[in-house]
């Protein structure tokens, strides 16, 4: 039993870490930099849950993302998310929370021509989350990731490749892809609609299907430096979370 919750809280865990630093709420990102000297605030939040055989399991992230233009082409950007999860199985509840693994960033654009911006994308994930809860990895990780944004007024779409990565020491798949799709289209001055579809390869070595999720949300500016969002993110698979709901403010300083 104890196994089984404690894998069951490292999988949820898990649901967050590609997510952290897109334009929220999409997990896909944008090759958009801040310029240099400038810095963006954003603080997210995510609920999740997984009804799966009478397990019953809850997740919520709420993540301060600090972004920073070192360049005008180049951002530095630090996340630091923290977790609660609640695992019900069999008339028992089990609960984990605290800081995750936090992860650091450089999105460098380097292509950007008639509407079309090419950006690569180095992270690290750094072991700061308890792994005996099933709250981080408990080894030190990276990613890399290609971006692609393509912009015809009202309308942009952006597309995601990478590869994850994942040392850990709960004996997942230590290296993983990542493809997404993105689109969002500027429906007022002040909202964006925003759509998003994806997988990844699974992490767990028993499962070959990649997750694959849906999510669709918009994005309201309050200010030319004030952003709101609200996104739903649901599962096309069943290794993918059945559901998820984002919100989110950004302010740019």
């Amino acid at each position: 039993m104890r196994v089984k919750v404690f894998l069951t809280v490292l999988a949820l865990a898990c649901l967050f870490h590609l997510s952290a630093f897109a334009a929220h709420p999409l997990i896909t990102d944008d090759t958009g930099t801040q310029g240099k000297g400038k810095l963006q605030l954003e603080v997210n939040g995510e609920f999740a849950r997984e009804d799966e055989g009478g397990v019953k399991e809850d997740a919520t992230e709420l993540a301060t993302i600090l972004s920073y233009g070192v360049l005008d082409s180049v951002d530095l950007v630090l996340g630091i998310p923290y977790q609660f999860i609640r695992v019900k199985d069999a008339g028992n509840t089990t609960t984990e929370n605290g800081i995750s693994d936090v992860l650091l960033e450089l999105k460098w654009k380097f292509y950007g021509k008639d509407g079309l911006s090419l950006a690569l994308k180095p992270g690290l994930s750094l072991p700061t989350g308890d792994d005996e809860k099933g709250l981080g990895a408990g080894k030190a990780g990276f990613s890399y990731f290609f971006i692609l944004t393509k912009e015809v007024e009202p309308w942009a779409v952006h597309l995601n490749l990478g590869y994850i990565r994942n040392e850990n020491t709960a004996d997942e798949r230590e290296d993983l892809w990542h493809a997404s799709l993105a689109a969002q289209v500027q429906a007022t001055e002040k909202l964006n609609i925003v759509g998003n579809i994806g997988a990844e390869r699974n992490a767990d070595r028993s499962s070959d299907t990649p997750p694959a999720f849906i999510l669709g949300g918009v994005i309201y500016s309050l200010s030319e430096n004030f952003d709101v969002d609200l996104g739903i993110k649901a599962g096309l698979n069943k290794p993918e979370t059945d559901y998820s709901i984002l919100t989110g403010i950004t302010y740019i300083f």
